[in-house]
């Protein structure tokens, strides 16, 4: 079994034991990924990237993660062959030999 199917599997293991499916409509799961990852921000603020507490980003990068693996759940979506399929496509929108070393938006290069 992958690793995000292991996980996904874990996810909703733990939602069905408690009866929360009712609550995960797509529309919910993208405002918690939403909301996880302001919180995830939140352990940035008005700190450096050095100063930030790993535990706390640890924590919320998790429950990023879940949302995000629930809500492509939801979609029945594959999580790799999107993740591949979307490098692909930046692939062609940021060449090497324009982008690299430069972080302008692909419409600038």
């Amino acid at each position: 079994m992958d690793d995000i199917k292991e996980i996904t599997g874990v996810l909703l293991k733990f939602r069905d034991e408690r009866d929360w499916a009712q609550f995960h409509t797509a529309k919910d799961l993208a405002l918690a990924l939403n909301i996880e990852a302001g919180e995830l921000l939140e352990a940035f603020l008005w700190k450096s990237s050095e100063q930030a507490d790993i535990d706390k980003v640890k924590e919320e990068l998790a429950d990023v993660f879940a949302f995000a693996f629930l809500l492509a759940e939801k979609y029945d979506l594959d999580v790799k062959q999107i993740v591949l399929e979307k490098m692909e496509q930046n692939a062609l929108k940021y060449p090497v030999e324009k982008a690299r070393g430069v972080a302008k938006k692909y419409t600038e290069l």
